[in-house]
């Protein structure tokens, strides 16, 4: 069966980026606004896990290596590390709570151990412009303090998505690296809720063979997720980002309707299947 793609409605209080392009041909299959940059919360992190996977892989850090939590950058929120009764983990471990829970801590933690400024460069070295993380996850977020912990844009971020998938972030092993980190994402609320998988027990094949590498953002005023899914019928990567800062109302629930909207599109592209089958 062959899917009409169509835009769903888009809330025009909030503004968007969206592109969804074919995973094999880069064909776009959706799309709209994918050069308007976005506050991506932490889909920057995705940068991060791309250059701890760098470094393992040159062999200049260990995935066993133990890290000391930097006190001057303890946070909470989103994750599991600050409520653990030990938090000197490895390199390997602290990478996989990033990846499976985004976990605000780890990712600070491993920030000061690769350095920030090393870590902003990533993106940009990649051939990114418009698309970067830019600084520690912070408890709140001053007027003296970057304006975002991460940007970036839908054209760029499905193409970071796509290249990981081909094996073409700085080598496959690196690449392969951070996709499996990636395979644990326990958030699959926005996007991937259409792909009806087990948020907890996706990381091989799953339901009507998906498989899913996927990192979302979420903040007071932000929701964003971008992916790679394959299924029996082909692949696509993906970049769905919506922000309504400086709006009254709480645009969550019309904005997870139409990304769930969009997922719903790709699920039908990869599996050929429609939902009731």
């Amino acid at each position: 069966m062959t899917v009409s793609w169509q835009l769903p409605e888009l809330d025009d209080r909030a503004i968007w980026s969206v592109r969804v392009i074919d995973g094999e041909t880069n064909e776009p299959l959706l799309e709209h606004h994918p050069d308007t940059q976005c506050e991506t919360a932490s889909i920057g992190k995705i940068f991060l896990l791309i250059e701890v996977a760098r470094r393992i892989d040159a062999g200049t850090l260990q995935l066993s290596q133990l890290v000391e939590v930097p006190t001057e950058f303890a946070v909470a929120d989103s994750g599991i590390l600050y409520r653990m009764r030990d938090q000197q983990l490895c390199v390997d471990d602290l990478a996989l709570l990033v990846g499976a829970f985004s976990d605000n801590l780890a990712t600070n933690t491993l920030l000061h151990l690769c350095g920030l400024e090393a870590v902003r460069a990533v993106a940009p070295g990649l051939g990114y412009t418009q698309t970067s993380l830019h600084d520690y996850i912070r408890n709140e977020r001053t007027p003296d303090l970057p304006w975002t912990p991460s940007f970036g844009t839908a054209r760029e971020l499905a193409d970071v998505m796509r290249s990981l998938a081909s094996g073409d972030i700085h080598s496959p092993a690196v690449s392969e690296r951070v996709l499996d980190w990636l395979a644990s994402d326990a958030d699959t609320s926005l996007v991937a809720d259409s792909f009806l998988l087990d948020p907890l027990a996706h990381v091989d094949a799953e339901y009507q063979g998906m498989v899913l590498r996927h990192k979302t953002g979420t903040t007071n005023f932000a929701r964003i997720d971008v992916g790679h899914v394959s299924g029996p019928m082909g692949a696509v990567a993906y970049a769905v980002a919506a922000n309504w800062k400086g709006v009254a109302a709480d645009l969550r629930a019309p904005v997870i309707d139409a990304m769930r909207a969009i997922g719903e599109q790709i699920r039908h592209h990869v599996t050929g299947r429609a939902r009731e089958e």
